[in-house]
């Protein structure tokens, strides 16, 4: 890693390494509700402190024994937890996570940053549900800081004056595919694009 673009991205954030997360889940209760797809965009900086999305974690999960499966939550998705080709490639929590964590820390270090901050769309949300999954996992070094995040929802509304996903993507001249949206995948990764335009429109020099 270049000297210059490390302490561009240890230097943006108070040395807070942001980490774009989407999850999809069987309902809104982290504890109860089973987490399904989780998908993870790195980001990286060029020497201009221009900011994009780098490499993305995608996993499908199997849902925890005994986990609740909402019916209204699996018709707004479209997830079948069920589908044979689904349950061909579906991960424990565990195995997802530790994948996840082990990546976020390695960027950490990579950029010389000390702490892994969440990056999404509404991330409470998203971050009850690592937190809990982690919890479950016996995953005691995440390295998600516990209850900071940043909204894209609050910053979509600051800096195109729209505040859900597909209109602040829309709004800052991305490409948006509603036949796409509710994967954990296709929303991480519109997420981190919409991030990187904003950030990129306040660059530090």
């Amino acid at each position: 890693m270049n000297d210059d673009v490390e302490n561009l991205i240890a230097g943006r954030f108070r040395s807070y390494y942001p980490v774009v997360v989407d999850v999809e889940t069987a309902g809104f209760d982290p504890v109860k509700d089973a987490l399904l797809e989780v998908a993870v965009v790195f980001l990286e900086v060029n020497k201009d402190g221009m900011w994009s999305p780098m490499e993305t974690i995608s996993k499908h999960i199997q849902p925890f024994p005994g986990a609740n499966l909402d019916k209204a939550a699996l018709e707004f998705t479209g997830i079948d937890p069920d589908h044979p080709f689904r349950k061909e490639i579906a991960v424990s929590e565990k195995e997802a996570l530790r994948e996840i964590f082990q990546t976020v820390k390695r960027m950490m270090k990579q950029n010389g940053c000390t702490r892994a901050i969440l990056v999404g769309h509404n991330p409470a949300f998203d971050l009850s549900f690592i937190n809990a999954a982690a919890g479950r996992s016996g995953l005691t070094r995440n390295p998600f800081h516990p209850f900071s995040t940043f909204d894209t929802a609050t910053l979509g509304g600051l800096a195109y004056g729209q505040t859900v996903l597909s209109r602040a993507v829309k709004a800052a001249g991305l490409d948006w595919e509603e036949e796409e949206a509710h994967s954990a995948l296709y929303d991480a990764e519109r997420t981190a694009e919409l991030f990187c335009s904003i950030v990129n429109l306040w660059p530090l020099r």
